[in-house]
């Protein structure tokens, strides 16, 4: 089974991929969208139907999606009509398991609603991807695991001298991050750059949608989930960047790392990170994931462990990948080796074949 990081960066791709496709168009004009008529473009027909073209990437031979496509221009209509009369509302989500490497529980919206969550994405993204930091590399337009995994690289090599000094990395995750996140906190952040009203009752239309607890949680089928995420753990973005003054610190969706020369350097960060996370978002730090290790021993980062002058795969990656590769993945999984010293495992791959 394909990992969900991988089914939720291939989302994220399509969307970026048409993204590209309406700068092109020059649909946004002068290098970004203004925060006005954002309920009208999205609901209109242009949109949804550039939507559904996203969507529909990878998907045409599912059942559901051959469905809706059957009836394409009457259910693109009707949605556009709900939409417009301010009567739309969401389908139940239909809810499965997959194994990431660890069991995650995944609701999927239906076609109909996840035609509305990628043209949602189209236009919000540009509006909120402006105003978050460099190093937040989940789900963004020219980011992803391996440009954060390079970054990485690029921080340690600086702040070792080129691997001649010592540095230490300090690891945190968040704790049940989706499931915890507090709606109307969301909803406020979001009303910080978005005024009307009709915007704001569809966004909360899709956020109200799921609940994990009460008044909290985001789906994780969502491609809207990705950037409201975003939009949330902004705020400790900016926070650790302009508040504590760190300069080394980069984030790939729930987990984060802070470098320095010294150990020193990391007392009371957490405890204020903590007090931040639990005072303004409501969440709390994994209490058994808070690591600080030295370079020397390996810094175990989305997949990879970074060591001086090299890089090597997770042995967990490396298990999972001998596992599972096949003639449909065997190609994604070469592309994971080209980021790291992956000769023998290379070689392994290419006897499987």
């Amino acid at each position: 089974m394909i990992p969900f990081r991988n089914l939720l960066a291939e989302q994220i791709d399509i969307a970026i991929e048409f993204i590209k496709l309406m700068n092109q168009r020059q649909i946004w004009r002068g290098g970004g969208i203004k925060s006005h008529n954002i309920f009208e473009r999205i609901i209109s027909l242009e949109n949804l139907f550039l939507a559904w073209k996203e969507f529909r990437r990878g998907k045409r031979k599912k059942s559901d999606v051959q469905q809706f496509e059957f009836n394409l221009e009457d259910n693109l209509f009707q949605l556009h009509q709900e939409l417009k009369d301010k009567i739309y509302k969401p389908d139940l989500y239909t809810a499965f398991y997959v194994q990431d490497p660890k069991l995650r529980h995944i609701h999927k919206a239906s076609v109909r609603d996840r035609v509305l969550h990628q043209a949602i994405f189209r236009i919000l993204y540009v509006i909120f991807d402006k105003g978050f930091i460099y190093d937040s590399d989940s789900s963004r337009l020219g980011k992803g695991t391996h440009i954060a995994v390079e970054r990485l690289g690029i921080f340690l090599r600086k702040l070792s001298k080129n691997y001649c000094k010592p540095v230490f990395v300090l690891k945190c995750d968040i704790s049940k991050f989706f499931d915890s996140i507090d709606q109307q906190i969301l909803l406020n952040l979001i009303k910080k750059k978005i005024f009307d009203p009709k915007d704001i009752w569809l966004i909360e239309k899709v956020i109200k949608s799921f609940e994990k607890n009460p008044d909290k949680g985001l789906p994780l089928g969502n491609v809207t989930s990705q950037l409201f995420a975003n939009i949330y753990l902004n705020e400790l973005d900016q926070f650790i960047k302009h508040k504590l003054k760190i300069k080394h610190y980069l984030r790939y969706c729930d987990d984060f790392v802070v470098l320095s020369d010294t150990k020193e350097n990391f007392i009371g960060i957490t405890d204020k990170v903590s007090k931040f996370l639990a005072d303004n978002l409501n969440l709390t730090l994994h209490p058994n994931k808070i690591i600080i290790r030295k370079f020397s021993q390996g810094i175990d980062f989305l997949g990879y462990i970074a060591r001086p002058h090299y890089r090597i795969l997770r042995t967990k990656t490396k298990r999972r990948l001998l596992r599972k590769i096949n003639g449909k993945n065997l190609q994604s999984y070469l592309g994971l080796l080209k980021h790291c010293q992956g000769y023998k495992i290379q070689k392994q791959l290419n006897e499987l074949q």
